[in-house]
């Protein structure tokens, strides 16, 4: 683990604020790399040992590309992808495996598990984006080693995310300033983040465990209210992560890019997966849908490209069968819209659209929830009635979770935010308006302070990525 949540909060950042503030500028990237190296050493120091390696092999290479052309230069692009994908395996991916090794030969294979470094897969991508991008010129060498350490091991978005390009932020490790407002729109979106994840996908996350604890063979209701707590969990807990990231990057000058965008209003499957994870999705179209040749050579080479990153999406997920399901399960809606169902959707009202982009949406994350082949199955039976209507505590559950549910739903919508900004342009000059922004985000902060000490339940999904 890293540090807990109320250590973060009140010694680890506003440590590192202070003294970033203090120091003058050329030393402001040695302090966050210092920083970043502790943030990740703190409860498993051995797997900084990953990150550094990450950053001198992926410097190191980044090196050899730019020095060199022709046969040499690719060379050294793919010496450089396939150890960053090597090390990814071997953590990610042996135990997998070598279970299933296992299960085909009948072998007496050695089954040691391998402890996965926390955000393993965000930082091995963006390390691999750096040097193909360095390859195809679309960014300059860092020659500088410790700016490139920084880039890898930056913090705030380390753990989970948003995965950054470094041509996103080179000129802002070479030369960035942080004003008063964009200090102040960074500590509001962090806050708005911390109580997305505290506030809502605890709180959501809870609900799904008790629904569940007693095994998957849930009755129908329970089984739907089930995929509902879920959905809103992973939504809440990940968005919230991006957003305190984007919040604490804007606090130390850095300009991240969205990476979510109200995903639960998409129409279409493909639309939804142009708002959820929009960092990871870029990333897969420009290093592996494009380079396969993407749409460019005949429908059949589109349909296998599709396939393959849908394939390649799943597994980035997690070394476990059901994630692979899972991205295939995307990857055949993707295509069936792509294919089948684009002119139907178009003449489809609104709401059709939304239901079918919703339920599908749903049926997937059962998919993503459920390790267990054998408790998927009851889990999906459940849901069409195969244990029953509904369960005696269901009306309990229901009462005490009704405002969690309506303020889930209204915070997954748009209409907040538009509200926001439409009550900013009209007041947002006066005295009173500043009074009252200030009071919601302090609020914000003290329920989520209240929520983090009150309750032990304060999981996060994405730190298995």
């Amino acid at each position: 683990m890293v540090f807990s949540s109320l250590e973060f909060l009140f010694l680890f950042l506003p440590l590192v604020a202070l003294l970033y503030f203090l120091c003058p500028g050329k030393l402001r990237n040695g302090l966050l790399l210092l920083a970043s190296l502790l943030f990740y050493a703190w409860g498993e120091p051995v797997y900084v040992l990953v990150m550094l390696a990450s950053i001198l092999m992926n410097y190191g290479f980044g090196r050899l590309v730019d020095k060199y052309s022709g046969k040499a230069r690719k060379t050294a692009l793919a010496f450089g992808v396939a150890l960053n994908l090597l090390m990814l395996g071997v953590f990610k991916y042996t135990g997998f495996v070598m279970s299933n090794l296992r299960a085909v030969t009948g072998l007496e294979l050695p089954m040691k598990e391998i402890a996965l470094p926390i955000g393993i897969s965000f930082f091995t991508f963006q390390a691999m984006s750096y040097v193909i991008d360095v390859y195809r010129e679309k960014a300059a060498v860092q020659k500088n080693i410790f700016s490139f350490g920084l880039y890898i091991s930056l913090f705030p978005q380390l753990i989970a995310g948003p995965i950054v390009r470094y041509s996103t932020v080179a000129e802002q490790i070479v030369s960035r300033r942080t004003t008063p407002e964009m200090a102040a729109q960074g500590l509001k979106r962090f806050l708005t983040g911390l109580a997305k994840k505290v506030l809502l996908a605890n709180s959501a996350g809870l609900l799904w465990t008790q629904l569940t604890e007693g095994g998957s063979a849930l009755p129908a209701a329970d089984a739907w209210l089930a995929a509902l707590a879920f959905s809103l969990q992973i939504y809440f807990d990940f968005s919230g992560y991006s957003d305190m990231a984007i919040g604490l990057g804007l606090l130390f000058g850095f300009r991240f890019k969205e990476n979510f965008n109200y995903p639960y209003i998409s129409s279409t499957i493909t639309e939804f997966w142009s708002r959820w994870h929009m960092s990871l999705g870029t990333w897969f179209k420009e290093y592996v849908y494009i380079p396969l040749g993407g749409n460019r050579k005949g429908k059949a080479k589109q349909i296998r490209n599709i396939l393959i990153v849908w394939l390649l999406t799943g597994l980035w997920h997690g070394a476990s069968w059901n994630f692979i399901l899972w991205g295939v399960y995307y990857g055949l809606l993707l295509l069936a819209e792509k294919l089948l169902l684009k002119k139907l959707l178009e003449k489809a009202p609104a709401a059709v659209r939304r239901l079918y982009t919703l339920l599908a949406v749903l049926f997937g994350w059962v998919l993503f929830a459920n390790e267990d082949f054998t408790g998927l199955g009851q889990f999906l039976a459940g849901m069409f009635g195969a244990n029953g209507g509904a369960s005696p505590a269901l009306p309990g559950l229901l009462a005490g979770n009704v405002l969690l549910l309506c303020v889930a739903a209204f915070a997954s919508l748009p209409l907040g935010k538009k509200l926001a900004e439409g009550l900013r342009k009209k007041c947002g000059g006066s005295a009173a308006f500043f009074c009252a922004e200030t009071l919601w985000y302090l609020l914000l902060f003290l329920l989520s302070v209240a929520s983090l000490v009150n309750s032990s339940y304060n999981p996060f999904i994405y730190f298995r990525f």
